[in-house]
């Protein structure tokens, strides 16, 4: 055997060897998705914040003191006001999801503009449900879910954090209909609602993963 067909052939095995080690990494990540996360959350300070909420909150804090002018304080807002729900500040929380859903009507053709009447809402009624007002939360809970969607909203879906307290107090028909209306603009979750609206019928509280961060 020639040296070049030798070396052609070590070729070869090395590029079949990395494929095989390439698909059985795939599968096992897919068997423990867990994994994908420790990993990402390892490798990626970005992302990482995502899952850190004293981190999400100082981030979003910063961004909103950094904005200059009307429009860059909008886009700031969302984030802004849903951190200050989990920090345990209401009052910054429901100034910050006013003054964006008033705003949001000046930016209705903006990208951003279904997750201002997304966030803004749920963080109203998450604020309701820890007021004790159950009906109020329910009815931000469903105008949540009526937004146009978003780029964002669209490709990874809905926030399920108010949806989940709900649900944790037995609250199933509004979540339900939450839903149903996510479904409308979330195409692509389609089976995963379905999933979740199979469990809650059942009378249980789904995993909803990374939905509780998005």
């Amino acid at each position: 055997m020639s040296k070049s067909l030798r070396i052609l052939g070590l070729l070869l095995l090395g590029f079949v060897v990395g494929v095989a080690c390439t698909l059985g990494l795939l599968a096992y990540l897919l068997r423990n998705p867990e994994s994908i996360k420790r990993m990402v959350l390892g490798v990626n300070p970005e992302i990482s914040t995502a899952f850190d909420p004293k981190r999400r909150l100082a981030k979003a804090d910063a961004e909103l003191a950094a904005s200059s002018g009307e429009y860059s304080r909008w886009l700031a807002l969302g984030d802004a006001a849903m951190m200050n729900v989990e920090a345990g500040s209401p009052d910054k929380a429901r100034s910050y999801a006013e003054e964006l859903l008033r705003l949001a009507p000046k930016y209705s053709k903006d990208w951003n503009f279904g997750n201002a009447l997304h966030k803004g809402n749920l963080t109203l009624g998450r604020l309701a449900l820890r007021a004790g007002d159950m009906e109020s939360a329910k009815r931000y809970l469903l105008e949540a879910g009526r937004t146009p969607g978003s780029p964002q909203l669209n490709s990874f879906g809905p926030n399920m954090t108010l949806a989940k307290e709900l649900l944790e107090k037995s609250e199933r028909t509004a979540v339900l209909e939450y839903f149903g209306l996510c479904g409308k603009f979330w195409k692509m979750g389609g089976d995963k609602l379905r999933e979740w609206g199979a469990l809650v019928k059942d009378g249980l509280v789904p995993d909803f993963g990374a939905n509780l961060v998005y």
